[in-house]
């Protein structure tokens, strides 16, 4: 297809209507997120290692209906209707969170709808280029800074509103931003790439047995991601409590930090840091020395492993609460980890899936995501009995496991044959850039 005219950034219209989109969808997520197991302790007054089984549960389903709702979106639907019935579903759900009686319900609802809008967005950042555009792979950078820029302000505002005026209000601002984000998109459906036809041929490189050797890679990252996101994702579970009863959240004697801020921590990091990485792997790149996508991914596992070492290691010589800027810094570590392995995920899925089943492969990148939220919710059930310090080893232990496997894959990959014929990274660095 032709490219479509520049006007954001050098970019495509289209990609401006996708990261706006995303924005407030991920701000509706998080910021419902962001108060979720406050809610459930607090208000509900359910039981720590409960409340985190419930929000494992409904983060793990959230990234499993994308598996269903990519099939019906490549199968029948399409890609925008899906995203639009995905996202008015969800916005009914973030709605019922009003009241208590619903609240099992109103989960189950924004997890269902999730599954329609999750996998068919970014889906249609591919077909925003030609095969030969150089913008391709940065436009995944972008759309990560859509999904960050929205869960910034959730915990500053759905955060602050549930804490301070009621937990219904916060719950409201994530229905009105999910509201926010359709608008947008149905608004600027003109500058999106049209539906694959769901009825067309495959194409020959898809029919050819390269398309099952792709497959059988993403599985095997997306499978290795559930390990990951095992200790990642405890940034909205174990750490959110550990924040409010474990950390010194005193700046003065007038101003302590509200402790659904640190959730905003996170991708303000993620702003500070994107320029940094994406100036130095493209300085590495004109070098010749930049790493694969499997080599920077496992690097950051080894950060996240890193990042809660280092908190395992500040417990084990201050019994009492530590002050705030250890969280920060763990933060900031855990940050840095997550832009050299998530996104760079998401670009890899982006550029291997075929284009007939795009929103079902993009789908077993967010398998990982279900997969690792189950097993973080079952993790953290272990908090109370283990203890902060234990906790935070077993965690470190976990990420680091994740950043082995992905070097044994990255291996193996090489020694691939027909790597060239897969289109693997390594032969196309400048199309998977990775942040």
């Amino acid at each position: 297809m032709s490219t479509p005219q520049a006007t954001w950034f050098g970019q495509p219209r289209g990609l401006a209507i996708l990261f706006l989109t995303e924005m407030w969808e991920k701000f509706s997520f998080f910021g419902m997120r962001t108060l979720l197991v406050y809610y459930m302790t607090k208000q509900l007054l359910i039981g720590q290692e409960n409340a985190s089984l419930i929000y494992g549960l409904y983060a793990a389903c959230a990234y499993l209906t994308p598996i269903a709702g990519g099939y019906i979106a490549d199968r029948w639907l399409g890609t925008r209707r899906a995203v639009i019935a995905g996202g008015a579903i969800m916005s009914v759900g973030h709605f019922m969170m009003a009241s208590e009686a619903l609240f099992l319900p109103a989960l189950a609802t924004i997890a269902l709808g999730n599954g329609l809008f999750l996998p068919n967005l970014p889906s249609q950042i591919h077909g925003l280029y030609s095969a030969q555009d150089p913008r391709r792979g940065p436009a995944y950078n972008l759309y990560y800074a859509g999904v960050n820029l929205g869960a910034f302000f959730a915990p500053l505002i759905c955060g602050t509103l549930g804490e301070l005026y009621g937990w219904h209000y916060g719950f409201g601002a994530a229905g009105i931003g999910m509201l926010l984000g359709l608008l947008i998109y149905v608004g600027g459906a003109r500058y999106l790439p049209p539906d694959t036809p769901r009825a067309a041929a495959q194409s020959v490189s898809e029919r050819s047995g390269d398309v099952t050797r792709q497959i059988v890679l993403l599985v095997s990252i997306a499978l290795v991601v559930v390990v990951f996101r095992g200790a990642y994702e405890q940034i909205g579970n174990t750490f959110a409590i550990w924040a409010d009863q474990g950390v010194d959240r005193r700046i003065s004697a007038e101003l302590t930090i509200p402790m659904t801020w640190f959730q905003s921590l996170n991708p303000m990091f993620v702003f500070l840091l994107t320029p940094v990485l994406v100036i130095a792997w493209t300085r590495a790149a004109r070098r010749g020395r930049d790493p694969s996508p499997l080599v920077k991914m496992a690097i950051g596992a080894a950060l996240v492993a890193s990042a809660y070492l280092m908190l395992a290691l500040v417990l084990s010589v201050q019994a009492s609460a530590v002050s705030w800027l250890w969280a920060a810094l763990f933060v900031l570590l855990l940050t840095a980890g997550e832009l050299f392995i998530l996104p760079t995920g998401l670009a890899l899925f982006g550029q291997l899936a075929p284009r007939r089943f795009a929103a079902t492969v993009m789908a077993l990148w967010f398998l990982g995501s279900f997969g690792g939220n189950l097993l973080a919710g079952v993790l953290g059930s272990l908090w109370t009995s283990m203890g902060a310090s234990g906790f935070f080893v077993l965690m470190s232990g976990v990420a680091g496991l994740a950043a082995v496997l992905l070097l044994v894959i990255g291996r193996r990959v090489t020694e691939f044959p027909e790597s060239q014929s897969m289109e693997f990274p390594q032969a196309r660095r400048d199309s998977v850039t990775g942040v």
